[in-house]
């Protein structure tokens, strides 16, 4: 595991982007795996402007997106389809048919949780992941519970994880409720995971992640075990790590 230690969220978006930048360069057809949600805005912000320098090409690259709201189709501004789209897809050339999301829309989730497993085999697994991480650590939608998942599964979201996603929605009984999500395994499959956190809410989930027992009721935890982690925290996040530890 290694830690890198930003002075602002600017400063962690701008170093994360730099690791997934190197990952295009060294293997322009390579596989990313993509999260959504406040954190990674200023990365892909990062990694537009470089686009628009001629520093990165992404003419080659697949993305494959950790997660999915049940029920919103491709229109739906919330859907992390859309999401992709408005900050990210759009302004780079990567390739319509190279970009793979959970169908949020397939009410069959047996089917559309296995076919999304097949994807990501048949595209060779995940070079790098790309994770944010929640209050009560979950990566995706894998929420704390009984046992790690594995595969590509339908989750029930928790009332944290509502709650936190509340302000995304005009109305909080339009949160989704259910998520498709990749799961544990196929998470820690990637040759490289790259875990970033900001703000003073996530301090104190980072130190427990990183450092604490490896648990399904704390889903992060099991990133303690990959062979090729690294983190990526601004000060805030970083509050509660140990100095002597990095």
């Amino acid at each position: 595991m290694k830690i890198i230690r930003a002075n602002s969220y600017q400063d962690m978006s701008r170093k994360a982007a730099n690791l997934i930048s190197a990952q295009v360069i060294m293997k322009p057809n390579c596989v990313l795996g993509l999260a959504t949600g406040s954190t990674p805005e200023g990365i892909y912000k990062q990694l537009i402007d470089w686009y628009n320098k001629g520093d990165l090409d992404f003419d080659r690259v697949t993305t494959i997106n950790l997660d999915e709201y049940v029920g919103l189709d491709h229109s739906n501004e919330q859907s992390y389809w859309y999401f992709m789209q408005k900050h990210f897809f759009r302004h780079i050339n990567i390739r319509p048919e190279n970009v793979y999301v959970p169908d949020g829309t397939n009410p069959d989730a047996e089917r559309a949780c296995r076919a999304y497993d097949y994807i990501i085999q048949r595209c060779g697994g995940i070079d790098l992941q790309l994770l944010g991480i929640g209050v009560d650590g979950h990566i995706g939608f894998n929420e704390p519970g009984a046992a790690f998942e594995l595969g590509t599964h339908k989750v029930r979201l928790q009332e944290s994880t509502i709650q936190a996603n509340k302000r995304f929605f005009a109305h909080e009984d339009e949160v989704p409720k259910e998520a498709y999500t990749m799961g544990i395994k196929t998470i820690m499959q990637a040759h490289k995971v790259l875990l970033c956190a900001s703000g003073t809410a996530k301090a104190a989930i980072i130190r427990e992640a990183l450092y604490g027992p490896v648990t399904p009721q704390v889903p992060a935890s099991i990133l303690q075990m990959h062979p090729d982690l690294t983190v990526v925290v601004d000060h805030e996040a970083g509050a509660c790590l140990p100095e002597d530890m990095d």
